[in-house]
């Protein structure tokens, strides 16, 4: 009996897209949306948009799941991955930031907006020259 009905559902599936990153993505969304709806019943209209664009959402994310317009969902998992990792890379940077601000001031160049990091001193004004542009300021360290 299972066995069948996996076999129905294999073929069902064979030439559609599946799931993939951006799916994921879009279900925890609608799932997230979904639980606010709940939590919010008693606001009356919020509780009601919540819901409706969990629906909205969770409709989306199973379109994608069924279709069978493979190139198109490939490049929307595309660009979903490359803001994600742009999004994950502007996290790590900060998080190493903030790791390093015990020993490191961190300023960013008013010419061309590098970030340049320096030591940290007590109390001294330093002049700073980016790297990048060459652009000469002035910090307290």
């Amino acid at each position: 009996m299972l066995d069948r009905l996996r076999d129905k559902l294999n073929e069902f599936m064979r030439g559609r897209y599946g799931m993939d990153a951006f799916s994921r993505f879009t279900l925890t969304v609608a799932l997230v949306l979904l639980v606010l709806a709940i939590l919010t019943t008693r606001l009356g209209v919020l509780g009601g948009i919540f819901d409706t664009l969990g629906i909205l959402v969770l409709i989306y994310t199973y379109y994608r799941i069924l279709s069978k317009d493979l190139s198109a969902r490939y490049e929307e998992n595309n660009r979903y991955l490359s803001v994600a990792n742009d999004v994950k890379k502007r996290f790590s940077l900060e998080k190493d930031i903030m790791r390093q601000r015990k020993d490191f001031h961190v300023y960013t160049c008013p010419g061309c907006g590098q970030r340049i990091r320096i030591p940290r001193r007590k109390g001294k004004k330093i002049e700073i020259t980016c790297p990048k542009c060459n652009t000469r300021f002035i910090k307290r360290a």
